[in-house]
């Protein structure tokens, strides 16, 4: 004979579930042992006390306020809802509820099935740290490609610049040098100063490229910052600058003490950098303006020059490498990272470097420090 089965009310009792009836807003009318016991309390703490909500976490009150009711009430049952159930002594339980609305003689009753949900809220846990793992992951891998890319491209712009740059200065000094052997006199000092100047044009370049490869591969530019005057610095530059551009008029112009903590030779260069930029897209004839100023904390270079503004389109990129404009009148070409290397030198005082340009104004590049930033390499 087949043993014999328990009885509903057992089965109700022992399910291997959490079984509940509630009211419509929720009002616990009927649990059995399974969820009592899960959840710590005893019936008579339940029935008629607490509605099924209560025990759920701040959101999932919210949760049940805001989706539960609406759609038990629109499709008469729902599947498979997670909610963490407050355990009597405050702990969290992941449980999984399907409910169903039925209609009997006595009312209409929601019936819930619960189920602990342990082992899936841990597997779950575990999908979603393999998940973010994943992710970073291919962010590295993308990141790592994206670097490749550039770094290619670095190559191939630097390999660009180096041949079509440096090819017309060593040119002018191979020339100049055949030439030498078959000139004397005033001639021949002539051509030693091309030949010089041609050199310098090619040291210039290696320089550039020298500080913007440190700039883009290391941490930026180096720099010595010690007590020095920004007014001396600025006039040593511009008395060199003259030597280069006899042309063109260079005023300095100076206010305050000048005493600031910067590295001399960096900001020369910037200043030289600023001015040669000035020279070479300025109107022929018109002066170069040098402002240097020192205000309290605060330390200013100024440099002005009058001409065609610049499109508006290039000013957000003007600091950008291998950003180039057309000169006025000049067959010169630069490698187009001057005003690169002059926010870098700007960057590593601890400034910053502003532009504006038109027609009326004319083009102002102004460097803002502070007068006793220390930057430690």
């Amino acid at each position: 004979m087949s043993p014999p089965l328990p009885e509903l009310a057992d089965l109700f009792e022992e399910a291997p579930c959490g079984l509940l009836v509630t009211a419509l807003d929720g009002t616990i009318l009927k649990v059995n042992a399974t969820f009592c016991g899960w959840v710590g309390f005893a019936r008579e703490e339940l029935v008629g006390l607490k509605r099924v909500q209560d025990l759920f976490t701040m959101g999932g009150r919210i949760f049940h306020q805001t989706h539960w009711a609406p759609a038990l009430q629109l499709q008469g049952s729902l599947a498979e809802v997670k909610f963490e159930v407050r355990h009597r002594d405050g702990q969290g339980i992941p449980m999984i509820l399907n409910a169903r609305r039925r209609k009997r003689e006595a009312g209409e009753f929601d019936e819930i099935a619960a189920f602990v949900a342990e082992d899936r809220n841990r597997y779950e846990r575990e999908l979603m740290s393999a998940r973010k793992k994943a992710d970073a992951l291919l962010q590295v891998e993308r990141d790592t490609q994206h670097l490749l890319r550039d770094r290619a491209l670095f190559a191939e712009q630097m390999v660009g610049i180096v041949s079509h740059d440096l090819r017309n200065p060593l040119s002018a000094i191979l020339m100049g040098i055949q030439l030498l052997g078959r000139t004397e006199g005033e001639r021949q000092v002539r051509v030693l100063g091309h030949v010089r100047n041609s050199a310098e044009r090619a040291q210039r370049l290696i320089e550039e490229l020298l500080d913007f490869t440190q700039s883009r591969i290391g941490k930026g530019l180096s720099v010595k910052p010690g007590a020095t005057d920004l007014h001396a610095i600025a006039a040593q530059a511009i008395d060199e600058l003259m030597l280069a551009y006899p042309a063109t008029r260079i005023v300095h112009l100076q206010s305050g003490p000048g005493a600031c903590i910067a590295d001399t030779d960096r900001l020369a260069q910037l200043i030289g950098n600023l001015v040669s930029n000035a020279v070479a897209y300025g109107h022929r004839g018109t002066p170069v303006t040098v402002r240097s100023e020192t205000n309290g904390p605060k330390a200013t270079v100024v440099v002005h020059n009058e001409g065609d503004p610049i499109p508006p389109d290039m000013l957000a990129t003007v600091f950008e490498p291998m950003v180039r404009g057309a000169t006025e009148g000049s067959s010169e070409r630069s490698v187009g990272l001057g005003l690169f290397i002059v926010n870098e030198i700007a960057k590593a005082h601890g400034g910053a470097m502003e532009v504006t340009s038109s027609s009326v104004g004319g083009t102002v590049f102004t460097l803002q420090f502070p007068t006793h930033h220390q930057r430690a390499d």
